[in-house]
């Protein structure tokens, strides 16, 4: 079983890159991030007709997150649980055979110490909690999405020069770090070593060209799920494309 997670930065922008993907790898799921759009607004009909099954949790021009699935798509949870009246679309989860599998987005938080950071460690406070109640399921689990955190330096091109700022703070990495100590398996660094691979790089300064870029985007795997996984690589080559989102593809292949 194939499962990427992928933030395309608005799905309609990007949706010739995202179809043409889809249909040259052919993964079994798909965890999508910042649709930025509404669902009636998803283009539906030409992720169907690839033959994905389709659940979403959109937004009007921000966030939205979605799941696609070759095969059907039960339980579906849109929005965190714990997180009550939080209007952001950010969450969404569903159980797809025996494999439970989350898509979600974390707030930017914009600069240490605002009010969007502020925010971006109460939502992440919530998907603790909520991650550590999935664990009572003992299922195979699989998290995947833009979490907005570079957790080591090494997941830094420049680590002095991002010290301490948005993304590389102190509080954001202990607050990742705690996610693992539930339980949970980081899943790219089972199969790398040393610096890299990153999944994000700006658009400005030639920085995808210069390969400078942070891992953001991570799959977090409970004990059933690390049981079973094979590998989980970065495909870079849709991030090179023109009009293409400022993340790559990142996908993890499990032995069913």
């Amino acid at each position: 079983m194939k499962i990427v997670t992928w933030n395309v930065n608005s799905i309609r922008a990007r949706l010739p890159i995202v179809t043409s993907w889809l249909t040259s790898h052919q993964p079994d799921i798909v965890l999508l991030q910042e649709l930025k759009c509404v669902n009636e607004a998803f283009p539906l009909q030409e992720i169907e007709d690839l033959g994905y099954n389709v659940a979403l949790h959109g937004q009007k021009t921000f966030n939205g997150v979605g799941i696609l699935s070759k095969s059907p798509i039960e339980d579906i949870t849109s929005g965190l649980p714990p997180f009550i009246g939080d209007e952001q679309a950010r969450y969404i989860e569903a159980v797809i055979g025996s494999v439970r599998v989350a898509s979600v987005y974390v707030p930017n938080g914009q600069e240490v110490g605002s009010e969007k950071y502020i925010y971006k460690l109460k939502f992440l406070d919530h998907l603790r909690s909520h991650l550590e109640s999935l664990l009572a399921y003992e299922e195979i689990c699989v998290i995947g999405g833009d979490f907005n955190i570079a957790p080591r330096d090494s997941d830094v091109y420049d680590p002095k020069e991002w010290e301490e700022k948005i993304l590389c703070s102190s509080e954001e990495r202990n607050t990742f770090r705690s996610l693992l100590n539930l339980g949970y398996q980081d899943a790219l660094t089972l199969y790398h070593q040393g610096v890299g691979p990153f999944t994000w790089w700006d658009y400005r300064a030639g920085a995808f060209a210069n390969n400078n870029g942070l891992r953001i985007d991570h799959f977090l795997l409970s004990p059933e799920a690390s049981d079973v996984i094979v590998d989980c690589q970065v495909d870079t080559v849709p991030r090179g494309l023109d009009k293409a989102s400022d993340h790559a593809p990142v996908w993890c292949q499990l032995k069913m």
